[in-house]
């Protein structure tokens, strides 16, 4: 006699979150700044890659959390913190010379590449000008290009 089986029930949003993340084309790895996201998979030109979530703030509520790393300011009325673990792009590091870049629509920060990104790449956009110069310039930038660049004055 066949075993019973259940019917099918609607995932939980944390097990669909989970189910989707096991079909990126990236990892979470070790990364010389920390944790970083990494291609498993070759990710095309303009291939959307991830997309950047949080908990939708005003930007006068953001100012009160000017602490955190994790703000992406959507635009000039709207802020998403993204510091929740489960936002896996905040896993995505800085570089000056970067591969993917951020993009806003409807409402939404999507992540898409720049250029072709090959498996083990790690995958890194701008952070822009005003992140740099409050978090990453006082310590001095670790990404390929720069630590190239200073290998090179060395």
């Amino acid at each position: 006699m066949p075993a019973k089986t259940r019917p099918l029930q609607a995932a939980s949003p944390v097990r669909t979150k989970a189910l989707e993340e096991e079909r990126q084309p990236f990892r979470l790895g070790r990364a010389r700044t920390g944790l970083g996201l990494f291609a498993t998979e070759e990710i095309k030109k303009g291939q959307f890659i991830i997309e950047y979530l949080g908990e939708k703030l005003t930007n006068a509520q953001a100012d009160e959390r000017a602490h955190s790393r994790y703000l992406f300011e959507l635009n000039s009325r709207w802020t998403i913190d993204g510091a929740a673990r489960w936002n896996t792009a905040r896993y995505i590091n800085h570089s000056c010379r970067p591969n993917a870049e951020p993009y806003i629509t409807r409402g939404q920060i999507k992540i898409r590449a720049r250029k072709r990104i090959l498996p083990g790449q790690e995958i890194n956009y701008d952070y822009g000008k005003a992140h740099f110069d409050e978090f990453i310039k006082p310590k001095g930038c670790q990404c390929d290009a720069c630590r190239e660049k200073r290998a090179k004055k060395a």
